[in-house]
């Protein structure tokens, strides 16, 4: 955090004065001598000082293609510490379940997992909760699936958070509603605690109590963001692993959480999460993944006859096909058009 803070104040003012930025090769080899001056920094991983710079000049590069906003200075106050260090000569390695890293030798951890492949780098993460992680990037060959020609498509929902098109409804766990009283009663003490604090004129970094319950609720936080990550990857790679092709709609999720009636009950259910992990997954394993238009009328359209209804609104669950007489829950019905449409599309290509 000092090397990137003290650089991107000499960026900033080298492009005031010169309308021209530092490079990463100069901010390197000025860093060589900082280190000379401030002997502590040497106490760190130098791979993680480089790495560091090599963040700032990235983000500036992004910047200037308008993919990004400014780089901001950081704060130690920040809820999510973070560095990152390069493997060379096995600096990084994984023994039982010890793991050596630079400069701090064997450290206990529990694993998540078991990896093979070359290990590229890896990051050393402090979360709000006090919990430390280690994220390990190997390269590895991922072998495809073997196919099983088979197709399916998927509404996704809030009732239910995944309806497939042959019949299945996948359950919307609402983690973040079930958690919600005790959230709200911890949050609660968090903020009285913040207010004696600033009636005896403590700073909040030194405050015990205080800090004491921010890391109890953000362990709460954390606790409903690993629910839903198991059940989002779950869900994915069984989708993944039983289907070749995956008709989804391209819902316009930043759109949708505008409305305020629905907006807490969309970001609980992750939508955009899913799609994601479907689409590196699919990527990986050799399937193929359909969107469907966001204005496909998925849920008018008869799956057994194809006559367009008209639109419904959202308190008729099911109805019955005037045409062929038909009868049709409404989410299934629309998972089945999407699986139409994604093979016509599929197949036009």
């Amino acid at each position: 955090r000092f090397v990137f803070n003290r650089f991107l104040g000499q960026w900033n003012e080298t492009y005031k004065e010169t309308g021209k930025g530092l490079t990463y090769n100069s901010c390197s080899a000025e860093l060589t001598q900082l280190k000379k001056e401030l002997v502590w920094l040497k106490e760190v991983d130098s791979i993680a000082l480089q790495s560091s710079l090599k963040n700032l000049s990235d983000s500036y590069t992004r910047f200037f293609k308008k993919q990004n906003k400014a780089p901001r200075f950081k704060s130690k106050k920040n809820p999510v510490q973070s560095y990152t260090t390069k493997h060379t000569n096995g600096n990084i390695e994984v023994i039982d379940n010890k793991i050596k890293l630079p400069k701090l030798g064997l450290v206990r951890l529990a694993k998540s997992r078991e990896f093979h492949g070359r290990i590229l780098n890896s990051t050393v993460r402090k979360n709000p909760s006090g919990k430390y992680f280690v994220s390990i990037l190997v390269e590895t060959e991922v072998q495809p699936l073997r196919k099983t020609n088979s197709s399916i498509g998927i509404d996704l929902g809030i009732a239910d958070f995944a309806i497939l098109s042959d019949g299945r409804k996948m359950d919307n766990n609402k983690f973040t509603s079930k958690m919600e009283k005790k959230l709200n009663r911890e949050q609660r003490k968090l903020s009285r605690r913040a207010l004696n604090a600033k009636n005896k004129g403590i700073n909040l970094l030194d405050a015990k109590n205080y800090q004491k319950q921010k890391r109890k609720v953000a362990r709460l936080h954390e606790k409903v963001m690993n629910q839903r990550d198991d059940f989002l990857n779950k869900l994915s790679t069984e989708i993944i692993k039983n289907h070749d092709i995956i008709c989804i709609e391209d819902l316009n999720t930043k759109g949708m959480l505008r409305n305020r009636k629905l907006a807490k009950s969309i970001s609980d259910v992750s939508w955009s999460a899913f799609v994601t992990k479907l689409e590196y997954k699919a990527k990986w394993y050799g399937k193929t993944i359909v969107k469907i238009s966001r204005w496909f009328p998925s849920s008018q359209i008869c799956s057994n006859c194809g006559h367009q209804d008209g639109k419904k609104s959202l308190e008729i669950r099911d109805w019955t096909c005037p045409v062929c007489q038909e009868y049709h829950d409404r989410d299934i019905n629309a998972s089945k058009n999407i699986l139409t449409e994604g093979l016509k599309i599929l197949a036009s290509a």
